[in-house]
């Protein structure tokens, strides 16, 4: 799928993603129409570019890479690869200060040079996901660690539709 042009969004035919780290909610966009909402859960730290602050970027995205096709739910992702595990409330436990990914990933990459493209503000090389996450994990609050987390069922839905290419908005 090719990169999408800042001159051609949002999409007027395709689907495209809208992230409001401020209601704390995505929704997915088919040109005008909007096809589904849920609330996530954006960075704890806030709004923001810099590398390593913790902070989820805003700025026009896209989906550089989809990660996780054909993994059981709630399978646990270390460095974007599947551990082999699942994840239980047990290893939650063992765990209790890690942000969890799981289930599927969506990788985004900025558009806008300066902003979320390039130098220390670049979101492909701060590992900016959409990803999922424990069910007890409340959604609707920003406590990530940058990402943006979604429920399990929210996430597969969203990755089903959001292909690699797919336009992301986040803003708030």
């Amino acid at each position: 799928m090719r990169t999408p042009r800042l001159s051609e969004l949002p999409p007027s035919q395709a689907y495209w993603l809208e992230i409001d780290t401020q209601c704390q909610t995505l929704t997915l966009w088919k040109g005008d129409k909007v096809l589904f909402s849920c609330l996530v859960s954006t960075g704890k730290a806030g709004i923001g570019q810099d590398e390593g602050s913790g902070k989820t970027p805003h700025g026009w995205h896209y989906v550089r890479a989809a990660i996780g096709a054909g993994a059981p739910v709630n399978a646990v992702f270390r460095g974007r690869r599947w551990t082999g595990k699942v994840y239980t409330s047990t290893l939650g436990q063992q765990h209790p200060e890690r942000d969890w990914i799981l289930t599927r990933i969506l990788w985004l990459c900025g558009l806008e040079t300066g902003r979320n493209r390039g130098g220390c503000v670049d979101s492909q090389r701060r590992y900016i996901y959409l990803h999922g996450t424990p069910e007890s994990e409340p959604m609707g609050q920003a406590l990530s660690h940058g990402c943006i987390r979604l429920s399990r069922n929210d996430l597969l839905y969203v990755f089903d539709h959001a292909p690699p290419g797919t336009p992301v908005w986040v803003h708030g």
